[in-house]
């Protein structure tokens, strides 16, 4: 986004410096990666060591197997599945939902998850999505009668071709025996884990092709209604900004949405380090590698972990996402824009921020004089139907617009003084802090291009803008969407 403020160079030069020490690891990384995994720089006598190194290791052959297969981060992982159910449509969907899931000692919430997933989602929403679960337990008895459960009580979604169960082979798993101990873990810990990973590596490794997003969810959580939705708007609101991970939930695996781009090599990158972390932790570091250094996580949450007692040993697991909300209210819909401020800008509390649902972002601005502005250029002239602007926040809430003017704008450009609208339209004054306008259609005649907040009193406080909340004018759909993000 192009943003005008004062001071620019001053952050320019200290965001350059903060990303050198990233730069320089992410280069280190890729160069021992291009040594070690490109075959053509793989010298053979070292190709026997590492080959007598991994016959010293129990399953020696698989290990070397999935090891191989890494020298191409962009292609697929070579592992012939079962179809345990089901089998994949050639139509692309939007989204795939993945759920791994093993016996547990204690509990079973996998088919309450499946039915949470459906029951959340109206008619349209299942068109565009499909869930694949990876039935990744070992014993085949247990798998076998799961899937008999899971037939008989979704068998028109099989059918649909919205719901597969698959399973990776044992023989494709690298060796689980004689890990690491890293941190201290104990053997079966370490097993557990590792195991883990690899799961959840061959369950990305199969959805690379279904679907443009990918939804990571655990097989213990319960869906807000119309999830998809909400997720497609946000999607909406982030063209032209760079993503790897978007989160839903602030809870393990749950609700971890990726580009299905990006799933090969995250499922190598799993593989490759499983036995190195808990898979939790690969999604930080895999997520940096690829150059998203903040967590851009939405709130309310979407996902709610349900279950009681967790996968490893059937412990308790009493972990809830207090951020959740089963039953929202509308989702605002941000149109992609370009924002511009004159206003001084404090540290990095850029514009940018009042203008994401990022959980904790804000622009943060000082000096405030009468005529500072804050505007928000969109792409395309839209049809806008509601606008809501808070201001402050609670341990800081006098650092609200005290005087300022809410105005819509046409005919949009480059002038001396920066982008602007060539005509304003005010919808209404600030009042403690805050502004919200609804039926903005039906109120002016025109498509907005622009949406500026104007300070019409200078003030001595400092100036939040928490949340900038634009809703769309949408054609009537078939079913109800309520959601909001706070």
């Amino acid at each position: 986004m192009r943003l005008v403020w004062k001071a620019v160079e001053k952050t320019r030069c200290f965001r350059k410096r903060s990303m050198l020490p990233f730069l320089g690891f992410l280069i280190t990384f890729l160069l021992f990666f291009n040594l070690y995994m490109d075959n053509e720089y793989v010298l053979d006598a070292e190709k026997r060591k590492l080959g007598e190194t991994l016959m010293q290791t129990s399953n020696s052959d698989r290990y070397v197997h999935s090891f191989r297969d890494l020298s191409n981060f962009s292609a697929n992982i070579n592992v012939t599945y079962r179809y345990l159910a089901g089998i994949p449509l050639t139509k692309k969907k939007f989204l795939t939902i993945g759920l791994s899931s093993v016996k547990r000692k204690r509990g079973n919430y996998l088919l309450e998850t499946i039915k949470s997933i459906f029951d959340q989602s109206s008619y349209e929403e299942l068109k565009e999505i499909v869930v694949v679960v990876h039935l990744a337990d070992f014993d085949l008895a247990w798998c076998e009668n799961l899937v008999q459960e899971i037939s008989r009580k979704f068998a028109h979604h099989i059918i649909a071709g919205r719901l597969l169960v698959i399973q990776a082979p044992e023989e494709y798993y690298p060796s689980l025996d004689g890990l690491k101990r890293n941190y201290n873990d104990p053997d079966d810990r370490v097993r557990f884990r590792s195991k883990q990973n690899v799961d959840y590596a061959f369950l990305l490794n199969f959805c690379t092709n279904l679907s443009h997003f990918y939804m990571m969810l655990e097989d213990d959580v319960r869906c807000s209604r119309n999830f998809l939705t909400v997720l497609k708007k946000v999607i909406t609101s982030r063209e032209g900004s760079y993503w790897v991970m978007l989160e839903f939930s602030k809870l393990g695996y749950i609700g971890k949405l990726y580009h299905s781009k990006d799933l090969p090599r995250l499922a190598h990158f799993l593989l490759m380090f499983y036995q190195e972390m808990p898979c939790d932790w690969l999604l930080i570091h895999f997520r940096g590698l690829l150059a998203q250094r903040d967590v851009i996580r939405f709130k309310p949450s979407l996902f709610q972990h349900m279950g009681y007692y967790s996968s490893y040993k059937g412990a308790e697991n009493k972990l809830k996402d207090d951020d959740f909300e089963e039953d929202s209210i509308d989702i605002p819909d941000n149109p992609p824009a370009s924002l511009y401020t004159n206003i001084n800008v404090f540290e990095n509390y850029d514009p940018t921020k009042a203008y994401s649902s990022v959980v904790d972002e804000y622009f943060w601005g000082k000096s405030l004089c009468t005529g500072d502005f804050f505007l928000i250029i969109f792409n395309k002239a839209t049809k806008i139907s509601r606008i809501k602007i808070v201001t402050g926040t609670d341990d800081r809430q006098n650092d609200i617009l005290h005087h300022g003017a809410l105005e819509v704008g046409q005919r949009s450009m480059e002038t001396k003084q920066g982008w602007q609208c060539m005509s304003y339209i005010t919808l209404g004054e600030f009042k403690a802090g805050s502004i919200e306008v609804g039926k903005v259609d039906h109120k002016i005649g025109f498509d907005i291009e622009c949406v500026r907040i104007v300070v019409t009193a200078g003030q001595s406080e400092w100036l939040i803008i928490r949340t900038i909340s634009l809703w769309t004018a949408q054609p009537t759909n078939h079913f109800k969407t309520d959601y909001i993000f706070k």
